[in-house]
């Protein structure tokens, strides 16, 4: 997978980021800063871009 290709990520988990990735900008953080904090959360909770049921 190259880097940045979200396609091996969950509805789910796009749309957690999408939803950390608001907060962050609400806070002032710039669009490009609050993307890639958001996808690190989503990494940090989730492990990584894996479907569900892999846990």
């Amino acid at each position: 997978m190259s880097r940045g290709d979200k396609s091996a990520y969950t509805d789910k988990q796009k749309r957690k980021a999408e939803h950390i990735e608001e907060g962050y900008e609400s806070r002032g953080v710039s669009e490009k800063e609050a993307e890639r904090r958001a996808w690190a959360t989503v990494n940090k909770q989730d492990g990584g871009g894996k479907k569900g049921g892999h846990k």
